[in-house]
């Protein structure tokens, strides 16, 4: 994205392209002159329009996959190291001009096999989720006011397993950092739902395939709160990158979940019958 950056061969005056400068015309240099004299605010993009335009990249990259499904094992570990371990499946559709799809069913332990979660993101406004209890046998809608909850005793909040589509943010641009030999773009957005856990959030992207790399997570007195780090991108379909693994660490408790990804499988035929409430209670 050459607007990221600016480039001393390629910058924009008024809305017209000047191109690399050239001593055999003095004419296009006085123009450039007094261009750059009437508008200086245009020489460089604000840090907000950068941002934005870096977390556009990334959701352009992703665009067109249409639905996919996958298999994962949540580790969950308390502040002594202590571990417990949950199966589960889960899958996505992708919505054309709106957030994603997603079924996320757990297989095992048994005391838990059976419960479902399904989320609706949505571009703008709150988002639809609602989890279905095989014990009781019904389905608990998630109210928009516990979002920031934790999704199943993990450090991951509701909010967190939605789809992240770029209308739920406003943006800044940091900088670039390397980060563990990685080059990356660092980026600051602000979730627009006042009803988030979070105050900001700071994503790092490697500059190479706009992957999100890192996210730490303030909470709402500003205080770091967790930080989620993604690791062994793996590409499908020439085109998408899914991590194979996405620890989130809790700073204030000590705990941490990690999610291990496995047996990816694109376009496998789903629609939106495989999405609806009644699907929670069909899960098995």
């Amino acid at each position: 994205m050459k607007s990221l950056l600016l480039q001393a061969n390629d910058r924009r005056y008024g809305g017209k392209a000047v191109g690399r400068y050239s001593s055999t015309a003095p004419a296009a240099l006085a123009a450039l002159a007094a261009l750059a004299l009437q508008a200086p605010a245009v020489l460089a993009q604000s840090p907000e329009q950068q941002g934005l335009e870096i977390a556009q990249e990334a959701d352009r990259r992703d665009i067109g996959f249409g639905d996919s499904s996958a298999e994962l094992t949540m580790v969950l570990r308390n502040r002594h190291g202590e571990e417990s371990t949950r199966e589960m499946r889960s899958s996505t559709l992708e919505q054309e001009n709106d957030g994603d799809k997603s079924l996320v069913i757990f297989d095992r332990p048994r005391d838990i096999q059976g419960t479902a979660f399904l989320s609706y993101t949505h571009k703008t406004g709150s988002d639809d989720q609602w989890l279905y209890l095989p014990a009781l046998k019904r389905v608990k809608r998630i109210a928009s006011n516990n979002k920031s909850g934790p999704f199943m005793g993990s450090e991951f909040a509701y909010e967190d397993i939605s789809s992240q589509e770029v209308e739920k943010y406003t943006y800044r641009y940091l900088g670039e950092e390397d980060l563990d030999g990685q080059a990356t773009f660092v980026v600051e957005r602000y979730p627009v739902d006042e009803k988030s856990g979070y105050t900001r959030q700071i994503v790092w992207y490697d500059q190479a395939e706009y992957r999100i790399v890192k996210i730490e997570f303030y909470d709402r007195k500003d205080d770091l709160l967790k930080t989620l780090v993604y690791r062994d991108y793996r590409q499908y379909l020439g085109q998408y990158w899914r991590a194979n693994e996405m620890t989130m660490v809790n700073h204030q408790t000590g705990k941490s979940t990690v999610l291990q990804w496995r047996d990816y499988q694109f376009q496998t035929g789903v629609d939106d019958r495989d999405f609806d409430k009644n699907s929670l209670k069909r899960a098995r």
